[in-house]
């Protein structure tokens, strides 16, 4: 496997350089679009694009974007990066790729990743994305279940779980829908709330304790950026929570899901395809491999939770 890989790394390399004369040495343009902050994204981005033949400030100049958390300004960050004409447009999660895809059917578009592709309308299907956008995606109904039983192991008695997804994420729906029907099989309630900006985070909050919610399942987006204060917030009105992999690191009782280390690097691996010529059209969509549970035991102590040494045994990083 790793004479396999350095294999294709070459090839990939080659065909940048390929790419690179055929555009007389003129150096590829990439637009990132984030709806969260950069810092997470940039390294391991940087490190696949390198892996394929790819070097900021070398062969390949990148125009950086980020709404830091206010997808309101997704629009104006959309507009001014497609102005600027990229080769190929990196967007990330469904807020971001949405406002590019509103602007532009001929750019590519690379998913960094997307909750529900299908389930948004960016791809005709996983196989043959069929347009301008392809990627990676979050194995997201699956996850929905695995959630809910890992509430249930650290809280046997749990029965009534909240759902808070964001108002104008398109993902949001799917997300509702995915949890709504894993609750439903394992015997659980639902209450949903949703939320368009931080400030109204506490409010949802506040109210699904009121309706008797035992814990709350966060929709990524808000879950994994401390812009929301989401973990703080929870653990002050002692509700637990669980979001996507990095959650816990923001304070939220347990993270679970993809690495998005891992994601962000596949996403360069599209970009470099597309620079060698490829379609969007033609590359199937890719689902990360790695999946990361992190466990919060400080948040877990605040709110009086033991959390049983069957799931610590199989979380990939505690936090203490």
């Amino acid at each position: 496997m790793t004479h396999r890989r350095k294999f294709i790394l070459g090839i990939s390399a080659l065909l940048a350089s390929r790419q690179l004369c055929a555009q007389g040495n003129k150096p590829a343009r990439i637009g990132v679009l984030r709806s969260a902050a950069l810092d997470l994204f940039r390294e391991p981005f940087l490190r696949g694009l390198k892996d394929h033949g790819y070097v900021e400030g070398r062969n390949v100049v990148i125009d950086w974007h980020s709404a830091e958390g206010h997808v309101n300004r997704l629009p104006a960050l959309a507009a001014e990066l497609v102005r600027n004409r990229p080769d190929v447009i990196v967007a990330g999660p469904s807020p971001a790729i949405e406002a590019a895809r509103q602007l532009t059917t001929t750019i590519p578009i690379v998913m960094a990743p997307a909750g529900d592709p299908l389930g948004t309308g960016f791809v005709k299907s996983l196989s043959r994305p069929g347009g301008n956008i392809t990627g990676v995606a979050l194995l997201s109904s699956e996850l929905s279940g695995k959630r809910l039983e890992l509430l249930r192991e650290l809280m046997p008695g749990v029965r009534r779980i909240g759902v808070l997804a964001h108002v104008t994420d398109p993902f949001a729906k799917p997300f509702t829908g995915q949890t709504n029907d894993a609750a439903r099989t394992l015997g659980m309630l639902t209450h949903v709330e949703q939320v368009l900006a931080p400030a109204e985070v506490e409010a949802a909050l506040v109210s699904m304790r009121k309706a008797g919610v035992q814990a709350v399942v966060v929709q990524g987006l808000m879950g994994t950026n401390p812009e929301w204060r989401l973990g703080e917030i929870a653990t002050r009105l002692r509700i637990p929570t669980i979001s996507d992999a990095r959650h816990a690191e923001f304070g939220g009782l347990v993270g679970y899901g993809p690495s998005l280390a891992a994601s962000f690097g596949l996403a360069a691996t599209y970009v470099a395809r597309i620079l060698g010529g490829a379609r969007p059209a033609d590359l199937p969509v890719e689902q990360p491999s790695k999946l990361e549970l992190l466990i919060n035991l400080r948040t877990a102590k605040a709110l009086g939770i033991t959390v049983p040494p069957a799931v610590l045994v199989r979380a990939d990083r505690v936090i203490e």
